[in-house]
């Protein structure tokens, strides 16, 4: 069996599916791809018990066939071969050779029916679509803030919130907590799942910058994203998430609107002395005025100064400097209104005249 196909017609697909696949797994076939060939079209496969991700390619494949190859040896020989080469892959089990002008290579396979595919639930409780650029945006403003290895495990991932005609996407990791929403053309029926971390890394990347539609498929323990040529499917998290609502705050009175990127700026001049450990920073709110203070362990300090319109109470409050820079550079819009209520209770970022965004961060002792 042989398939002739250009090096950078391969590099895309390679790339796309090997995200997910682990280098080193005690399954030794879950660091292969499963590839398909039939009726002039080529499939790749990948997954880690977890997720899954597929997508075909045309190809003048005439012959059916499968196998499983090295997911990353594969790509990396692809890769490292000169532009516009063109491969050709010979499969010959238990072995494929990978020929371009003079390389050759000669790759293990193991049997296709031994690899483990997801099967999609055909249960399918809802169903919607969402643009790729609306949802890969909505993903960025709080996939920040998910947990990374939390022992609270339903924290590793994204709550999604299908609620009529919403879809409301939170995050959090328990010092901070990130909130957005979309629209949906068709009224939903009320659900919520949490979606691994992992899948959301793997899907922000995979989606495009345009307003082709994503399909997505909510059944009550896997989700599908289907959009261009890419199927993934993906089991949730068990758990019961937060109830985000108890902790966005109402009724904070102290608010000022600041630039947004003014501020970024001053918080990463400022966080250069901040203790390296802690990252504090403190933020102390006078009338027009917001200063930003850091120090560190050598008792060095940093000071920076911005004009704002301001007439509440004096505020002198610190945060985690990180917490606050993350909201600063995913949100991209020129203003952000800070709200707080005293130097003790937690500060709600929004974007001013817009309810569909709201981060949430818990003050620290400095």
């Amino acid at each position: 069996m042989n398939i002739k196909i250009n090096r950078d017609v391969l590099l895309k697909p390679l790339s796309d599916v090997s995200g997910i696949v682990e280098k080193r797994h005690a399954l030794p076939i879950l660091s292969n791809l499963l590839l398909e060939g039939e009726d002039g079209v080529l499939k790749f496969t990948a997954t880690d018990l977890e997720v899954q991700i597929s997508l075909s390619i045309k190809t003048d494949i005439k012959e059916s066939f499968k196998t499983t190859i090295a997911a990353r040896k594969l790509f990396d020989i692809t890769r490292a071969l000169p532009e516009e080469s063109i491969l050709d892959i010979q499969i010959d089990e238990p072995k494929v050779m990978v020929k371009a002008k003079k390389s050759r290579f000669n790759l293990q396979t193991l049997p296709a029916k031994d690899y483990p595919v997801m099967v999609k639930n055909q249960e399918e409780d809802i169903t919607f679509l969402i643009p790729q650029n609306e949802l890969k945006s909505r993903l960025k403003q709080v996939d920040f803030s998910m947990a990374q290895q939390d022992i609270r495990y339903y924290l590793n991932g994204l709550l999604f919130e299908v609620d009529g005609k919403k879809l409301n996407i939170v995050a959090t990791d328990g010092h901070r907590l990130s909130f957005t929403s979309t629209n949906l053309k068709e009224l939903q029926e009320k659900t919520q799942i949490i979606i691994p971390r992992k899948t959301i890394i793997e899907l922000t990347k995979l989606m495009g910058d345009d307003d082709q539609p994503v399909t997505i498929s909510i059944t009550k323990n896997q989700v599908s994203f289907k959009f261009n040529d890419i199927d993934l499917i993906t089991k949730v998290i068990e758990g019961k998430f937060p109830d985000y609502n108890r902790v966005i705050p109402v009724g904070h009175t102290n608010v000022f609107d600041v630039d947004r990127l003014s501020l970024l700026s001053s918080m990463q001049r400022a966080s250069i002395l901040s203790n390296e450990k802690y990252r504090g920073i403190r933020m102390v709110i006078e009338e027009n005025n917001l200063k930003l203070i850091s120090s560190n362990s050598e008792q060095e300090q940093a000071e920076e100064e911005l004009e704002i319109k301001y007439k509440g109470t004096s505020i002198d409050i610190g945060f985690n400097v990180t917490y606050l820079i993350d909201v600063l550079v995913n949100i991209q819009f020129d203003k952000l209104t800070f709200a707080f209520n005293d130097s003790s209770s937690s500060c709600l970022i929004t974007i001013p005249n817009n309810n569909d965004y709201k981060y949430v961060v818990m003050p620290m002792r400095i």
